[in-house]
C-alpha cells in the first residue's frame, strides 16, 4: 500500500512538472497560478508531497489539464481502461476510507469518475470546485450525509443526488457502518476559461 501510495506521488510529480516546464513556466509561476506555495509545487513534484485533492485540483486547473491527466498516463486511443486496484487512490481517511479516481476524461471538459468508502466517523471536506461544476453521487452501501453549502442532506442505500460543486461540501459517514458511493464529477471549460495572468519576465 504505501509503495502504490510513493509509486503515485513520483507519477503525480512527474507530470506537474512535465506539464510545467511545457509551458515554460517557473517555480513562482505555477505557485502563483494555482494559489499554492512554492514550496507544495517543489514538493509534489518531487514526489515527496502527500497533497490533498484539493491541492491537485487547484495545481491541475492552473496548468489547464483537469486531474485525471496528473494520475493516468496520456491515452492516444479512443478507449481507456482501469482494471480493479488500479484507480489513483487521492485521499486516504484515518479510520481505512479511501477516495480513488477510477476514471477521468481529458480537458477541456473534464469528466472524473470516484469509488469513495468511507468508515464510519470519517469525513471528506472539500471547498468549492471551479464554476460550473456539477457532481452526482450515487450510494452503494450504508449512509452518506452530503452538506453543500451549509445544508445537509441524508443519504440512503441506493439514494443519489446531484449538486453543484463550485460551493463549499462534503461527504460524511455519521452511521455504524461503512459506507461507499460512486461519484462523478464535472468540470467544464478546463484550461479555456479565463486563466491568471502568469508573468514570463
Amino acid at each position: 500500500m504505501e509503495d502504490n501510495t510513493s509509486l503515485l506521488a513520483s507519477v503525480i510529480g512527474e507530470r506537474v512538472k512535465s506539464e510545467r516546464q511545457g509551458r515554460r513556466w517557473t517555480l513562482d509561476q505555477l505557485a502563483d497560478a494555482a494559489g499554492v506555495s512554492r514550496r507544495m509545487i517543489v514538493n509534489v513534484e518531487q514526489g515527496a508531497a502527500n497533497p490533498s485533492v484539493g491541492t491537485l485540483l487547484r495545481i491541475s486547473d492552473a496548468l489547464g489539464v483537469g486531474l485525471p491527466a496528473l494520475v493516468e498516463p496520456p491515452q492516444s486511443r479512443s478507449v481507456s481502461v482501469t482494471r480493479q486496484g488500479d484507480g489513483a487512490a487521492l485521499w486516504r481517511g484515518g479510520l481505512g476510507g479511501r477516495g480513488i479516481l477510477v476514471a477521468g476524461t481529458q480537458s477541456p471538459d473534464v469528466v472524473e469518475l470516484w469509488d469513495w468508502t468511507l468508515e464510519p466517523g470519517e469525513q471528506h471536506t472539500s471547498e468549492a470546485h471551479a464554476a460550473g461544476t456539477k457532481e452526482l453521487l450515487h450510494v452503494q452501501l450504508g449512509t452518506v450525509t452530503v452538506v453543500v453549502a451549509g445544508d445537509a442532506t441524508s443519504l440512503a442505500e441506493g439514494d443519489a443526488m446531484t449538486f453543484s460543486g463550485d460551493v463549499a461540501h462534503s461527504y460524511a459517514n455519521r452511521g455504524a457502518e461503512s459506507a461507499r458511493f460512486t461519484l462523478a464529477v464535472f468540470e467544464p471549460g478546463v484550461g479555456s476559461g479565463p486563466q491568471k495572468e502568469v508573468s514570463h519576465a
